[in-house]
């Protein structure tokens, strides 16, 4: 096996625990990542890393240990308030739930460090794929330069250039849109605003909207302010990030207590709008030779589930396990892969847009509360 072609597209999570585990099994591939560095760009907030799949694949990936180095201590508190920043809901992080919390660029570093030099070639933005038969495709990339892959992996997210070689499906808009927004040195600078989200994770919710926010391992804030809009909304309203947009989306807000509004107004930097876009839950295409999706690629959901990250992993993980298993057979090893893949993914996407309405609701936030006390009920 190890003289096939394996080509990934994407150095996210999802495609450097696939390339993790191959190389686990002692099967080179090779990261094709749009960014110059593993510095490039900042990777987002705190990511909780669930038993059942990420934990399962950083096991495969013989990195759990090190990852237990990384875990955010006190990320899991939970507090849920409502509008008038009344604590409804409050949880200690006791180290007994399962998902502990990391900072997301923390375990992608870990993960890059996992694999030998050169398996990731920076600077690599794929413009085109075209297929040349026999399962073999075709990379194109921005620089000029091309490559051949006999097996080809498309880990490149939500609106992946890998995906359209299996099926036509786009992600649509869901009808929620996310301003994000961060306060840096909260205990310091931001002493309200750190009061109001805790140690952990915060949700503040009411009828079509509200606040979603973490306490990171840097001492900041991560917000996200949430609203129940038009895709169009952003645009049309003259959102441009700047101070001017603080008191326009506050406005959205109104009656809500200035301690969760206070969130938006001392923000640090820009505010950044990002549209919430699904696949469709249930997403399947029939099999074509030589390529497969992993993570957003192929299965891109809402984030109210807490499995986008995890799912990736755990996809990378079991593609990796599955190519290891079927040598010399790349049908057979993307077959059995894509069998179990469609029916977690499927389950996964349904949760979580069964949840971003539950969020949102007209009882919000009873309606989250009620859910979560479900889940305890159902040992989740």
């Amino acid at each position: 096996m190890d003289q096939v072609r394996i080509g990934i597209v994407g150095g996210g999570l999802g495609g450097l625990t696939l390339a993790r585990v191959l190389h686990v099994h002692g099967i080179a591939a090779t990261v094709y990542e749009l960014d110059e560095t593993a510095e490039a760009r900042t990777q987002g907030g705190m990511l909780d890393i669930h038993d059942y799949n990420g934990q399962a694949a950083l096991r495969d990936a013989r990195l759990f240990e090190e990852f237990r180095s990384i875990i955010h201590a006190g990320g899991e508190a939970m507090r849920i308030l409502d509008r008038h920043a009344g604590v409804l809901v409050e949880e200690a992080d006791d180290g007994g739930r399962g998902r502990p919390e990391v900072d997301r660029g923390q375990l992608r570093r870990m993960l890059v460090d996992s694999l030998p030099e050169g398996t990731i070639r920076w600077g690599s933005k794929v413009t085109g794929v075209r297929g040349l038969g026999d399962g073999r495709h075709e990379l194109a990339f921005a620089d000029g330069g091309s490559a051949v892959t006999d097996l080809l992996v498309g880990g490149d997210g939500a609106w992946s250039r890998v995906r359209p070689l299996v099926t036509a499906a786009r992600p649509a808009y869901a009808g929620v849109t996310f301003f994000e927004l961060d306060l840096l040195d909260a205990d310091v600078r931001h002493p309200g605003a750190a009061e109001v989200v805790g140690g952990g994770m915060l949700f503040a919710l009411g009828p079509g909207k509200g606040f979603l926010a973490h306490r990171e391992t840097d001492g900041s804030l991560h917000v996200y302010a949430a609203l129940k809009t038009a895709e169009g909304w952003v645009r049309e309203a003259g959102f441009d990030g700047t101070e001017d947009a603080k008191a326009l989306l506050v406005g959205q807000f109104d009656g809500w207590s200035p301690r969760l509004t206070g969130l938006i107004t001392e923000a640090d930097g820009p505010l950044v709008p990002r549209t919430i876009n699904v696949l469709p839950v249930g997403l399947r295409w029939d099999r074509v030779p030589g390529v497969t999706l992993l993570g957003d690629a192929a299965h891109l959901m809402s984030p109210f589930a807490g499995e986008g990250a995890n799912l990736a992993m755990f996809d990378g993980a079991e593609l990796g396990k599955a190519i290891a298993a079927h040598p010399g057979d790349v049908e057979g090893a993307l077959a059995a892969y894509e069998a179990e893949l469609f029916p977690r993914s499927e389950e996964a996407a349904r949760e979580a847009a069964a949840n971003l309405e539950i969020c949102f609701r007209d009882d919000a936030p009873q309606s989250l509360i009620d859910q979560f006390a479900a889940y305890a009920a159902a040992g989740h």
